[in-house]
């Protein structure tokens, strides 16, 4: 039986093991909500208090919602692109207690993939 070597810098110490602090709860919406230029985007806060965004082409959707999107269960962030004729779109959820950065940094990618026609 072969063991393959240990990767330099990897340790199998207990310290390499410890316990690690995570960032939890949903923390500010606005810095997903600040990607979005009005130039490019439309902004809608409904009655909820949820807040919708959406491309000036209609292909990009982003929504917010802080109690739950109605129908979900507990799903906070809603991440849509409308494909094409010949390419299906996608789509991303988290739930309401996803923070923020990370939706935020999944928005910037998405948006960094986009491009002008």
């Amino acid at each position: 039986m072969t063991v393959a070597p240990v990767s330099p810098g990897f340790s199998t110490t207990v310290e390499a093991l410890r316990l690690r602090e995570w960032r939890l709860g949903p923390g500010q919406p606005t810095l997903v909500i600040d990607q979005f230029s009005a130039a490019d985007f439309n902004l809608v806060v409904d009655d909820r208090a949820d807040v919708h965004v959406s491309s000036k082409d209609g292909r990009f959707y982003c929504g917010w919602f802080p109690q739950g999107r109605p129908g979900t269960d507990g799903e906070g962030w809603k991440i849509a692109v409308t494909g094409t004729a010949k390419v299906p779109g996608y789509s991303i959820s988290f739930d309401t207690e996803t923070p923020a950065e990370i939706v935020a940094a999944a928005v910037a990618r998405v948006l960094d993939t986009s491009r002008p026609l």
